[in-house]
């Protein structure tokens, strides 16, 4: 009605458009003188659209609202978060949901598994204290390529990983050896992986005696005793974006530059602490902490 108002009060006159219409002069003359602060909102959420768009590509389309806001808050942009829910929705801008993955683990009934050291709780209070691995399975033209990671529960930084075109027990001492390599890990820290033939092998038990760690196993057939695991798979498989590779060695470079480059230094995480930082972020924030 007011628009209508504006374009013909030149012809009619704006007493009457607003007597037939029955709405008040001082209300249209409200709206009038509001006219450009609108516009200055409407360039304002353009240009914040913008940033928004800019932070969801380079996040591989894979950041939802609380991410985003969180990484405009990092930028400095003092922005509500409805606001930017708003506008995500508004111009059909979505995170990533995962989805279901198939499981690798084949147990082996003869071995005598390690004890539960964790019992579901996916928490540590120092980096290098407690690691939690799996192996996962990536389709290609080639056929599978297999991908064992161990994660840091303090930080959820991936601290070692290894892929082959086999799952033996190599695949998984080759994961742990990094981790250990890269030396962030302690005496007597805790390996928790499942009861799956790779991590109940003797060669993956000798390593752990020769690293002098201490070996824990969930209980088999439950995907919750590993939790932090397989949602680190769902993440890596959803939001890495390529369903089946052409070859081994594409999906190999693919895998690297998302946990190197992506995952470890750049995807967010809320930490209940620390708010959201990177892993990376978060083990130089405990090694300050630790420091003072």
């Amino acid at each position: 009605m007011y628009t209508f108002i504006e374009a013909e009060k030149t012809t009619y006159g704006v007493a009457f458009l607003c007597h037939l219409l029955k709405v008040a002069r001082s209300s249209f003359y409200a709206r009038l003188a509001a006219a450009k602060a609108r516009a200055a909102r409407k360039a304002a959420d353009q240009d914040l659209v913008h940033e928004i768009t800019v932070i969801h590509v380079a996040s591989r389309h894979t950041y939802g609202v609380p991410r985003i806001h969180a990484e405009l808050r990092r930028l400095g942009r003092a922005v509500n978060r409805k606001r930017v829910a708003r506008l995500m929705r508004e111009h059909c801008i979505q995170g990533v949901t995962r989805r279901k993955r198939r499981s690798l683990t084949r147990p082996d009934k003869k071995a005598r598994p390690a004890p539960d050291l964790i019992g579901r709780d996916f928490h540590a209070e120092v980096p290098g204290t407690k690691l939690v691995g799996d192996i996962t399975a990536l389709p290609t033209s080639e056929g599978w390529l297999y991908l064992a990671c161990w994660l840091d529960l303090a930080t959820r930084e991936v601290v070692g990983y290894s892929m082959a075109d086999h799952h033996r027990a190599d695949l998984v001492v080759d994961a742990l050896k990094m981790a250990e390599g890269r030396g962030r890990l302690r005496p007597g820290y805790i390996a928790h992986s499942d009861r799956g033939s790779e991590y109940t092998s003797s060669q993956f038990q000798s390593e752990i005696g020769e690293l002098g760690l201490r070996q824990s196993c969930g209980r088999t057939g439950s995907c919750f005793d590993n939790a932090a695991a397989e949602s680190f798979w769902a993440l890596l498989k959803e939001e890495i974006g390529t369903r089946i590779w052409p070859d081994r060695t594409t999906a190999r470079a693919e895998v690297f530059d998302f946990i190197e480059t992506f995952y470890n230094r750049r995807r967010l995480r809320k930490h209940k602490v620390f708010g959201y930082l990177t892993p990376a972020e978060t083990r130089q924030r405990h090694q300050h902490d630790l420091a003072a």
